[in-house]
């Protein structure tokens, strides 16, 4: 219905945002970390949300994203059998866009499963039905953690960076931490040094 929503925050409450548009609040769920960010705009100032609507017979609710991104994965996630809006949301709320892809790629049911509401088998099934749909990128370096998203930053695939994260999943690290580690520090040239600054943060 609505592709994204552009107003003034006036309230940020426990896993929901009120923008102002135009003398008329819509009330928008969002995650901890985009109602963190959208407590910090200046007041007055307009923001940008891109919205899912999730429609049904007894209710109508608004889901908001900071990012095209999170949102295009957020849809994927409510594809799965178990998973709807709620757990979309729940999942994007304990890992980023690429955090959670990684997750997903590498199947790591562990760490899907850290989102609440969301068992050992749901994030098989997650694994399952997504593992090939959404890659497995290592983000651009210089690009800050959280905001590497199609919209921002092209994916490194291949390379020192990609070679680090191999490396360090053969040492046993799990892909995604082993990918977030390398996001940090895939600017630092040879795969070698990026493994030794990688395992500062592991």
């Amino acid at each position: 219905m609505f592709a994204y929503i552009q107003g003034t925050v006036v309230e940020i409450g426990d896993g929901n945002a009120v923008l102002d548009v135009g003398g008329i609040g819509y009330n928008i769920r969002v995650t901890g970390e985009t109602a963190s960010r959208l407590s910090m705009t200046e007041r007055d100032r307009p923001v940008r949300v891109y919205t899912y609507t999730y429609l049904r017979e007894d209710q109508i609710a608004l889901y908001g994203f900071l990012s095209r991104d999170e949102l295009d994965l957020f849809r994927q996630l409510i594809t799965v059998s178990g998973i709807g809006p709620k757990g979309g949301l729940a999942l994007l709320s304990v890992h980023s866009a690429d955090e959670l892809r990684f997750a997903i790629a590498s199947g790591d049911v562990k760490a899907i499963s850290r989102a609440p509401g969301i068992g050992k088998r749901t994030a098989e099934r997650v694994i399952l039905d997504l593992k090939d749909k959404v890659g497995t990128p290592v983000p651009a370096a210089g690009v800050p953690e959280g905001n590497a998203g199609s919209d921002t930053a092209a994916a490194l695939t291949g390379g020192a960076a990609e070679e680090a994260v191999e490396a360090l999943t053969a040492l046993g690290y799990q892909r995604s931490e082993a990918a977030a580690a390398v996001r940090k520090c895939a600017d630092a040239g040879s795969t070698e040094e990026i493994l030794r600054q990688a395992l500062k943060y592991l």
